[in-house]
């Protein structure tokens, strides 16, 4: 999960007091809400994703008061936080819950990090299926989601009107053929990226894995090199070879520089995700949010739908109390709650009814692209994914290279990784 790449700067201006000292599991064992004996002053620590611990303080509260425990919130980027569990749960300085995306989850079970837990159908039922798809390994639950989140296209309405909004790529590309002079552009995309770019070359056809007849991922199967993911690639590579991407927005620092054009109004339309409501909100801009374009053979762009979730660390020694808080933070009270507080998109059910949900525009837009959408693959194989694609996408974008002998590159070395450092899975 990259990214994520990226990932949610929505409330600003909440300061917590977080130490980040000499903080780990409970190390009595026990599993009850009564403290247990030790020399920390907590009974559990939770991984909180950073800006993001405002969603929580309230129900984390409430939680100590109807358990008579102590709970510590630490914020850490989620993107990283398996990271920094491999390392801090054999310390015994990492946290009991976490916050982790869908697509680490078929590696941190296969490297032992998380646990499964043991949560009864009616708690299942209450996520919508996607979100409880990708906590499952092997039909066993290993977190239950919080969020979820698409791409959306951002717009800025004192350069573009609702109304005069172009409904497919193929216009937005005209659009910025019009629209593109100096430093003002039309609209702008981290093509360079496979977590972007996927959203054209699999509308064209092209996937990553395919699935089995179960509907399990089958690594043997890339589809990043066929005839689909090609023709997406192909129609990517002309934003870049006619001037209508800056050459600012290619590789490492690609989404500062795409952000930047946004909030200072020198970019009409961008694709990025919820994380970004608050910082374009903070910067004044009066944007508007919609689904994804349409392409030019009528299907819509495609998006990965991320969760983010809370998990178990198999490094616990509270196990027990965890599991019953993250059941705890993700019901439909909490879940609501965090939402208002938040803006990320619940992952229950029954919130998408909910008037505080329905009206809220970029959750509207989420909901709609994830009609479109498909799961960011969670098997161990997606972490050799990432790198290749991108730089073959960069070569792509940069002239380097032409898409064709591009993506069979990027193929053969997926293809080699996965073997190398999965073929006894």
């Amino acid at each position: 999960m990259k990214k994520f790449q990226k990932y949610f700067s929505l409330i600003g201006g909440i300061a917590l007091t977080l130490s980040l000292a000499a903080c780990g599991p409970d190390e009595s064992g026990g599993s009850s809400g009564q403290k247990a004996s030790s020399n920390k002053d907590y009974d559990l620590l939770v991984w909180e994703d950073i800006e993001k611990s405002a969603g929580i303080k309230d129900i984390v509260a409430k939680f100590e008061e109807e358990n008579d425990v102590t709970v510590k919130i630490v914020e850490k980027p989620y993107a990283k936080q398996i990271e920094d569990l491999r390392l801090d749960g054999p310390a015994g300085t990492g946290p009991d819950v976490l916050t982790m995306a869908g697509d680490q989850i078929g590696t941190a079970v296969t490297e032992g990090l998380i646990k499964e837990l043991a949560v009864d159908d009616s708690t299942q039922s209450i996520y919508t299926e996607a979100a409880l798809q990708s906590q499952l390994v092997d039909g066993k639950v290993y977190g239950l989601p919080k969020a979820v989140e698409t791409t959306v296209l951002y717009y800025n309405k004192d350069l573009i009107s609702e109304d005069k909004l172009p409904k497919t790529l193929d216009e937005w590309y005209e659009y910025s053929k019009q629209n593109t002079s100096g430093d003002k552009y039309g609209f702008l995309a981290l093509f360079d990226q496979i977590y972007y770019a996927q959203s054209v070359m699999s509308g064209y056809g092209g996937y990553i894995f395919g699935k089995d007849g179960s509907g399990a991922y089958n690594p043997e199967d890339i589809g990043l090199n066929s005839a689909g993911a090609l023709e997406g690639a192909e129609y990517i590579q002309k934003f870049y070879k006619e001037g209508l991407f800056p050459a600012g927005i290619i590789g490492e620092q690609g989404i500062n520089v795409l952000e930047s054009l946004f909030t200072e109004g020198k970019a009409a339309a961008i694709i990025s995700g919820p994380w970004n409501v608050e910082p374009f909100k903070k910067a004044g801009i009066n944007y508007g949010v919609v689904k994804l374009p349409e392409l030019s053979n009528g299907k819509n762009m495609s998006a990965f739908i991320g969760v983010k979730s809370y998990n178990v660390s198999t490094y616990s020694q509270n196990a027990e109390l965890a599991e019953k808080l993250a059941v705890y933070l993700t019901n439909e009270e909490n879940s609501k709650t965090r939402f208002e507080l938040t803006q990320e998109v619940p992952a229950v059910q029954a919130l998408a009814d909910d008037p505080a949900v329905k009206e809220s525009e970029v959750a509207k837009a989420v909901a709609e692209q994830s009609q479109f959408s498909e799961l960011t693959p969670n098997i161990p194989e997606m972490n050799e994914v990432w790198t290749p694609v991108d730089a073959a996408l960069q070569t792509i974008a940069t002239g380097k290279a032409e898409p064709k002998d591009a993506l069979e590159q990027a193929v053969e070395t997926v293809k080699g990784q996965i073997e190398a450092k999965h073929s006894g899975n």
